[in-house]
């Protein structure tokens, strides 16, 4: 069976707490390294995010900024323009996206995922019958949409059970840590320890972000790549 395949995702996909637990017991079964990482991680939350256009537009007003500052343009977003329509979308005045806070490159990619989805380009119907890796590869296709992204609509809007976002930093630094690593992994050398973390790889995620808080008392929030970072360098929960 493919990875992250349909079949997975209809029998696995986690949309409750007890989902979270079920995994997470398999994943100390499966892996005794995370036991310590659990210990100190203490709570993993849930999570989940809206779906379909109004969840991925929420991706895209955290980039780049705090997550109080996501919150009130989201806020403020959501008066201005119907964020579920995205002919409604198509129809709103740059005026009104301006006011509501987005930068200009913003502007411009909320547009673009509009009309992708006013065309059928990005349908979030057939996101949710595809596997992992052709869901992200119709996401990434639409300008604007990176990998970072894709995999955080699918982790959190579409409680994917098995998706990891390895070019995340607060991945990168919390498995470093928790695993006594020498540095901190970049996006392929982690993603090759993720798959061991197979099928269970967005609890796994989970249980990252949640030591990465434990570890250093911050909470993780959706943000484009550091500057000088590779591509898909992000923190995405």
């Amino acid at each position: 069976m493919a990875e992250g395949s349909i079949d997975t995702m209809e029998n696995g996909a986690i949309r409750t707490e007890a989902d979270i637990a079920r995994a997470l017991a398999a994943l100390m079964e499966a892996d005794p390294r995370l036991g310590p990482v659990l210990a100190r991680a203490g709570e993993v939350p849930l999570r989940r995010s809206a779906g379909g256009l109004r969840g991925l537009l929420g991706t895209i007003v955290a980039q780049q900024v705090s997550r109080a500052s996501a919150d009130a343009i989201f806020a403020r977003f959501a008066q201005e323009v119907d964020l579920d329509d995205a002919s409604a979308l198509n129809a709103a005045p740059d005026e009104a996206l301006r006011r509501a806070g987005l930068s200009r490159p913003k502007m411009r990619t909320v547009r673009v995922i509009a009309e992708a989805v006013a065309s059928g380009a990005l349908d979030f119907n057939r996101l949710q019958r595809l596997d992992a890796a052709g869901a992200i590869a119709e996401m990434t296709a639409v300008h604007g949409i990176g990998r970072w992204t894709a995999e955080c609509h699918l982790l959190f809007a579409l409680g994917h059970p098995d998706v990891f976002p390895a070019g995340d930093l607060a991945l990168q630094i919390a498995v470093a840590d928790a695993l006594d690593l020498p540095e901190r992994p970049k996006e392929k050398p982690l993603a090759a320890i993720a798959a061991l973390w197979s099928p269970h790889r967005a609890t796994a995620a989970r249980l990252f972000w949640s030591y990465y808080h434990a570890l250093t008392r911050r909470d993780a929030a959706p943000v484009e790549p550091e500057i000088g970072a590779s591509p898909g360098a992000t923190n995405c929960a």
